[in-house]
């Protein structure tokens, strides 16, 4: 025996494990981000097992896998910037024209083929944002460009098409069905090194209340899902599609890595999504409740004579929406809808965006301290509003909701999606982005609110908007 040798090789060992680990733990970072492209590319390594321990085969994923992982596609997106070392002043890059140059950024991400026939892969809106090319590398080498059908940035879902034959897709499983404790399988290419299997379990369903990420119904789980994972599956064991991958937490920060917090967007919302956006030309559109809400604290669950400090005491009701038709009054608290759990203002309006205009809800209400069920259809919530329909002295203007994603950041109020050049709006201040935050002509949260603010027109109008991290009060003439 040569036990010195075999020492010195263990330490090497050692020394070379714990390297490479603090070489991974300082170099990689992102929440579910699409990770920036990299020139590496590899495929899988199977480790070698023995088939038979003591008599019994090996338990495995590899005939479950064989089947899923032709269905997980690399997305490779590319958008053109123009960059200017006088950053965006619009009149030095007009001055001065040739210090302008043209960057490519590139990132990667992941998606799944969901359906063989057409050609439809399902990702993140966030992997494809932005893009002016897609291409989409399927399991077998091929690359193929990508045709954009539509995206919902408040779900984070988008949908792509791609002209190839011989597809392979998942089915898509009840994720309702899914229940902590569950075995799942997250496939995708995290970090552009190539497709990559980590398993878990799921840790949580109906996940909701992370900031920053847009209605919200994930599905959580301790499988590793890295910057890259973006749109790639969640497969349960009998290799069906439960979710699409889309987020990893990370206090430290996106680069950080996993820390065993990641979350999924469920096949159910995900199916509903990909349907609107093929009917109806790549959009979404949401049904809307008509109401206002704020949270129940101590001091009005003591007034309202409830229980306990939960649920979304209505504020306003809306002329003609669903509401107003189902009869619920300001002061009425919802505690629950279609028998889910509301403990405030967002989960009421998380539940609402999830909804599909023409959906029936039950709201179990509480009125005077006695309990109440009503009944209403979803109403379709208008997407914008004219500024010269709420007042002449918007005109040129036009108002939409605010991304959900700001929303879930703590902002309220409505954005200016456009302003025409030479018009009223424009010389009155207003710009394209600007999130107008408050107004002399009343209060409002969103843009129903906001258009029923201007039910009687100020003599004087003055909206506070916020553009950048600036405030200002701009007085409409």
């Amino acid at each position: 025996m040569r036990p010195l040798p075999t020492l010195l090789t263990l330490s090497l060992a050692a020394a070379f494990g714990g390297f490479a680990a603090t070489a991974i733990r300082d170099g990689l970072e992102a929440p579910a981000q699409a990770a920036p492209a990299s020139a590496v590319a590899s495929t899988p390594t199977v480790a070698a097992l023995p088939a038979i321990v003591g008599g019994q085969p090996l338990p495995s994923l590899a005939p479950m896998l064989a089947k899923v992982t032709p269905a997980v596609v690399s997305v490779h997106t590319k958008q053109r910037v123009r960059v200017s070392p006088f950053g965006n002043d619009p009149m030095f890059r007009r001055m001065f024209p040739e210090l302008t140059q043209e960057r490519i950024n590139e990132s990667l991400g992941s998606g799944v083929i969901v359906d063989a026939k057409q050609g439809f892969v399902l990702t993140n809106h966030h992997v494809i944002e932005g893009a002016d090319e897609v291409s989409v590398t399927l399991a077998d080498g091929r690359t193929l460009t990508a045709d954009f059908v539509g995206s919902d940035p408040d779900t984070d879902v988008a949908l792509m098409r791609i002209p190839a034959q011989n597809l392979i897709a998942l089915p898509l499983a009840d994720s309702s069905a899914l229940r902590v404790g569950d075995f799942v399988v997250a496939v995708g290419n995290p970090f552009g090194i190539g497709q990559t299997v980590t398993s878990g379990i799921v840790s949580a369903v109906g996940r909701s209340g992370l900031r920053g990420l847009g209605f919200q119904n994930f599905i959580q789980t301790d499988a590793s899902i890295n910057p890259g994972n973006s749109g790639g599956a969640l497969v349960n064991l009998n290799g069906e599609l439960v979710g699409i991958n889309t987020a990893s937490f990370n206090p430290r920060g996106s680069m950080a890595g996993n820390i065993g917090l990641g979350f999924a967007i469920p096949t159910s919302l995900a199916r509903n999504i990909m349907g609107q956006l093929i009917a109806n030309n790549g959009v979404v559109i949401r049904g809307t409740l008509g109401l206002e809400s704020q949270d129940v604290d101590e001091r009005l669950a003591k007034a309202l004579g409830l229980p306990e400090a939960r649920g979304a005491v209505v504020t306003q009701v809306f002329a003609g929406s669903a509401a107003a038709a189902a009869g619920v009054k300001i002061g009425d608290v919802v505690l629950a809808a279609n028998g889910q759990r509301i403990d405030g203002r967002d989960e009421l309006r998380n539940f609402e965006g999830l909804q599909p205009v023409g959906s029936r809800i039950t709201l179990d209400v509480r009125r005077d301290g006695k309990p109440l069920t009503l009944a209403t259809v979803l109403r379709e919530q208008p997407k914008s509003y004219l500024g010269t329909d709420l007042d002449a002295r918007l005109d040129g203007a036009t108002f939409a909701e605010l991304p959900e994603r700001l929303r879930q950041a703590g902002l309220s109020g409505v954005m200016v999606e456009s302003v025409a050049r030479g018009s009223r709006a424009e010389a009155n201040g207003l710009r394209k982005d600007d999130v107008v935050i408050a107004s002399n002509a009343g209060n409002f949260e969103d843009l129903p609110g906001f258009r029923a603010s201007f039910t009687q027109r100020p003599a004087q109008l003055v909206l506070r908007i916020l553009r950048g991290n600036r405030r200002a009060d701009l007085l409409m003439q």
